[in-house]
């Protein structure tokens, strides 16, 4: 009988690429997951293993593990999400990867109605950006992971992970109301995105997808945006806003959940929303756990209006001008 554990790690080998890499992400030393591998070869009576440079790689017979282990993962977590969900409690530990608008819009009514009706389930909640969060999903580092997908810039699947639909989250722009960039129009003046083209701008990295979609909008809309400041603290984003030296696109979620802030808020040409959504592996969307905190986070977002994707809703700033 093949060691689950062991197959853990050669998945894991597979997956980070370096025996140091999987050590790092497990808390193990090198040589304790070399070991391991060494004992799941001894079992199987094949070769998992060959050098490859100065590191190692998978053999053909360890790809037609990896491949098979997926499914075997899948079915004990079906098992212990069947077996969690005998008992007459929710209880033990849920861990999960967030990033910041659904940490600050949605999760503290979760954890508020989690505290009432689930006394027995702690929460762990980790802010990590959705692509490192996937990763650690499949790691076992988290249990539930809250993703967003940007329109026009698809995430890929993640396999032996699932997603659910969570909400359409529309996007805004803030701009300056004061200072020498907030122009001279009335709040009730129409204003063109392009009209923003000598603004400084504070986006998301390039590198990332709410960083890339960001700059694609400006493209889109004739200009290359100033962008003066980098980063994804979109509190800091609305604030610079707010104080009259930037301007920023953010989600509407998040607009909904702080006090307006003193800056023109604007509809973006063709109303366009990001996707959220909640990732679990592939065997536990089951678990009593999970479903009770994807319960919890559906009635947060029906609290705030966003657009659940079962109907054509609208986001709490909908009714702002457009751009």
């Amino acid at each position: 009988m093949l060691d689950v554990h062991r197959l853990r790690l050669l998945c894991e080998l597979d997956r980070r690429g370096t025996l140091a890499a999987v050590a790092r992400a497990l808390s193990y030393s090198p040589s304790a997951v070399s070991q391991q591998l060494s004992q799941l070869e001894a079992e199987t009576g094949v070769a998992l293993l060959e050098p490859a440079g100065r590191g190692v790689r998978l053999t053909p017979q360890a790809r037609v593990l990896v491949a098979h282990a997926g499914a075997v993962f899948e079915r004990l977590e079906e098992a212990e999400a069947e077996l969690r969900a005998s008992l007459t409690e929710v209880r033990g530990t849920l861990r999960v990867a967030s990033f910041q608008s659904v940490l600050l819009a949605l999760v503290p009514a979760v954890l508020t109605q989690l505290a009432e009706r689930h006394p027995g389930l702690r929460v762990e909640i980790t802010h990590q950006e959705p692509g490192l969060a996937f990763a650690g999903l499949l790691a076992h580092e988290f249990d539930i992971v809250l993703g967003e997908e940007y329109p026009g810039i698809a995430r890929p699947p993640v396999t032996g992970a699932r997603t659910q639909l969570l909400a359409l989250d529309e996007l805004f722009l803030v701009a300056p109301a004061t200072g020498p960039y907030a122009g001279t129009e009335t709040e009730d003046a129409h204003v063109r995105l392009a009209d923003l083209a000598d603004v400084p701008w504070i986006l998301d990295s390039p590198g990332t997808v709410p960083g890339q979609w960001a700059r694609n909008v400006c493209r889109e809309a004739g200009f290359e945006p100033d962008v003066r400041y980098s980063g994804s603290d979109l509190l800091l984003q609305i604030h610079l806003a707010e104080t009259g030296h930037a301007a920023a696109l953010v989600p509407g979620l998040l607009l909904a959940a702080i006090a307006p802030p003193a800056a023109r808020i604007r509809a973006l040409p063709g109303r366009p929303r990001r996707r959220l959504t909640t990732g679990v592996r592939s065997g536990a969307a089951a678990h009593p756990a999970i479903r009770a905190f994807r319960a919890a986070l559906r009635q947060a977002v029906r609290s705030t209006g966003a657009d659940t994707g079962t109907s054509p809703g609208q986001s709490n700033y909908s009714d702002r001008k457009d751009v």
